[in-house]
């Protein structure tokens, strides 16, 4: 009896919906993952067009295509199906269209379809690829970017030009700055412009467009990754606002970008409109009624980590003034709502990236979403959409309708592939850090949790170094692929991350090694005495970039904590950083000028230094495409530790940069990370 009784559990278990046994969630989960992009709302508000990209493990590579979703009953149907990745989805004015960026032409041009689908039509027919756009309010124009040489009077004279070069015999390239490379790509004479496009019939009337950025001699919008975020048209479509920083021999130690102004037509003067402040200038949003334009503003020089401030320019006037400015965050991003009296915001904040409402008339500041990670902002007719993920859940689209005190979840894109998948719980705590400061840090617990049960820690630092690994489902440097293989994950938010006010940002520079090092070893005892499940006797630090850094510097000032250690893209000799890397406003900056001028502060907190005390087993991982940090900072690590006969790996990937962006290498990536931690904490006696 008792036989038939467990043998008709099991067979409930195999056959209900409600007992499936889930899945630690893996790399090989994460990479799968559909993906939803940035949502861009109808003019009449009802509609919202995204991408969404999924996952060709043959191919290797992403996918993106165009969906659309109805707000009022919730309908969602695919609007584009096709090989090239569709991208950067906008409607036109009337709403009849969705124009968008796609290679189906096997060049990047405009194309577009119908709101109600059908097939797409080609827009633009440039004889070069065009990188972003934007439709004019009136529809009659598109502002594209494209890549050009500044000596030629049209594309054709650079599509040419490139050909020409393609069946050079000779590859030799001359550089007279230092800016000769940047993150991952060796630079060339060309520069990206803006160009005025004018539309006859919602089609392009010629290939020939006019030049908009003709008077500045720089990259618009800026390398890396600067999108059409960088620029702005007027109501009218007369105006174009757009970011830039001036190409000259400077711009190897300048933050200085500031918003110009020019005629569409490309018959008028440009304006430097923020020529007064030498820091960095960015992101102009026009306000719905053309009169105002915001921006964000940094005013340091040289700072890339500076809090950025929200500056409201009248137009007619040109009297600036910062929006809200005893508030204390640095806004990513910002949007005008549909009536203009608001601005949307988001900005880290304690560990989440939440979402801000800010009165333009009085300053007044409202949180209206307080965890998880905010992003892709728009607004229309008195709604509000967002994306939205955090520690546990892929990002998703948000929508908010008028006073509506709660958001609606719009899509469910990852719903089916996470069912079955068993995410670690987490959890935030605080401690006394450095300074006798609160500092933050996230718990996430092992699948197969069991209260009774010690796991062993993967220890997480984020890069940056002014960043956070926070409230956030990342795509990288996810703690739960360390949770489904077992591992409870801890991650700290150090001195220098951001989200904590400006000044715990700054007190990171000249600091390296200092109260992050202390913040680390206060924060992994805090979680230790807190979270009794943790095993402090089997434990793996782990970071990349700055986080590289960290272990690197960890090997030789901390080496008796941890079993296993893991540097990826990590800093390791601060002097050949210096003359090796291409932002060198970065490392000017955070130690006050040139290696020549200030060797004492390079050195303060180099890990070459401190070789010789080097005892812990040690991944090194770097990509041949990484001119941030250079290979042979990694190759370095390594041979350090080889010649110490320290036990030690080298993964190498020839075709990545500073991340690792190719599925089937993130997935190795994952594997060989994993298998390092395993052998460590897997087998250590107890």
């Amino acid at each position: 009896m008792k036989l038939r009784f467990q043998i008709s559990l099991l067979l409930f278990a195999c056959c209900s919906g409600y007992a499936a046994m889930a899945e630690p969630f893996t790399a090989e989960h994460l990479v799968r993952l559909d993906r939803v992009g940035a949502p861009d709302l109808s003019p009449d508000g009802n509609l919202v067009v995204f991408t969404k990209r999924t996952t060709d493990m043959d191919a290797n590579k992403g996918r993106v295509d165009l969906w659309i979703a109805d707000i009022d009953d919730g309908a969602i149907r695919q609007l584009t199906n096709h090989e090239s990745n569709e991208t950067d989805p906008a409607w036109s004015p009337d709403q009849k269209y969705v124009y968008f960026l796609s290679s189906r032409s096997e060049s990047s041009q405009v194309w577009r379809v119908a709101t109600g689908g059908g097939k797409p039509v080609q827009v633009t027919n440039l004889p070069v690829d065009v990188a972003t756009f934007r439709i004019t309010a009136d529809g009659d124009r598109l502002i594209v970017s494209a890549q050009a040489y500044l000596e030629c009077e049209d594309l054709e004279c650079t599509a040419l030009r490139d050909k020409a070069l393609d069946r050079s015999p000779t590859t030799g390239v001359a550089y007279d700055q230092v800016f000769m490379r940047h993150w991952d790509h060796w630079l060339t004479e060309k520069r990206s412009r803006l160009y005025s496009v004018s539309l006859k019939g919602g089609i392009a009337s010629s290939r020939e467009p006019v030049l908009v950025s003709k008077e500045v001699d720089a990259d618009v919008p800026s390398r890396v990754w600067g999108g059409n975020e960088e620029y702005a048209v007027s109501e009218d479509g007369k105006t174009a606002y757009f970011a830039a920083r001036i190409r000259d021999a400077t711009e190897p130690t300048s933050t200085n970008f500031d918003i110009y102004s020019a005629p569409t037509n490309g018959d008028g003067p440009t304006l430097n409109l923020t020529e007064e402040n030498p820091a960095w200038d960015t992101h102009p949003v026009l306000s719905p009624d053309g009169t105002s334009l915001a921006y964000l503003s940094m005013a340091r020089p040289g700072f890339e980590a500076d809090r950025y401030r929200i500056m409201i320019r009248d137009l007619e006037s040109g009297d600036t003034h910062e929006l809200a400015p005893d508030w204390d965050r640095s806004p990513s991003s910002i949007v005008f709502s549909h009536d203009g009296a608001s601005i949307y915001a988001n900005a880290a904040d304690v560990g989440n990236t939440t979402l801000w409402r800010i009165d333009v008339a009085s300053g007044a500041v409202d949180k209206l979403v307080e965890h998880g990670f905010v992003s892709a902002i728009d607004t229309a007719a008195g709604r509000l959409i967002y994306s939205k993920d955090d520690l546990k859940s892929p990002s998703e689209i948000y929508v908010q309708s008028g006073d509506a005190a709660e958001a609606q979840q719009l899509t469910h894109a990852s719903d089916a592939q996470m069912k079955n998948l068993e995410m670690g719980d987490y959890e935030q705590f605080s401690f006394t850090g450095a300074n006798d400061e609160t500092v933050y840090g996230y718990v996430v617990k092992p699948a197969g949790f069991e209260e009774d049960k010690q796991y062993p820690v993967a220890f997480l630092i984020h890069g940056g170094p002014q960043g956070s690994f926070g409230n956030h489902f990342h795509y990288r440097w996810n703690p739960q692929t360390y949770a489904g293989q077992g591992f409870a994950a801890v991650f700290i938010d150090f001195h220098g991350s951001t989200g904590y006010g400006q000044k715990f940002t700054d007190s990171i520079s000249g600091d390296w090694g200092g109260a992050p090092l202390t913040d680390l070893q206060l924060g992994l005892a805090a979680a230790l005495e807190k979270f009794e499940f943790l095993d402090g006797g089997r434990t793996c630090a782990l970071g990349a970039s700055y986080g590289g850094f960290m272990v690197n510097w960890i090997a030789g000032n901390w080496p008796d904590r941890f079993d296993c250690l893991v540097n990826h893209d990590g800093v390791f000799d601060q002097r050949m950083m210096y003359y090796a890397t291409e932002e060198l406003w970065f490392p000017e900056w955070e130690n006050s000028g040139p290696y020549y001028v200030n060797p004492e502060s390079y050195e303060k907190y180099n890990p070459v230094s401190h070789v010789d005390r080097w005892q812990t087993p040690m991944l090194v991982i770097h990509g041949q495409l990484d001119y941030r940090i250079p290979v042979s900072q990694g190759i370095g690590a390594f041979t350090a530790l080889q010649r110490r006969g320290i036990e030690s790996k080298f993964l190498y990937f020839p075709d990545e940069n500073h991340w690792v962006l190719k599925p089937h290498n993130s997935v190795q990536w994952h594997r060989e990370v994993n298998d390092w931690l395993h052998k460590f904490l897997d087998e250590k006696e107890r």
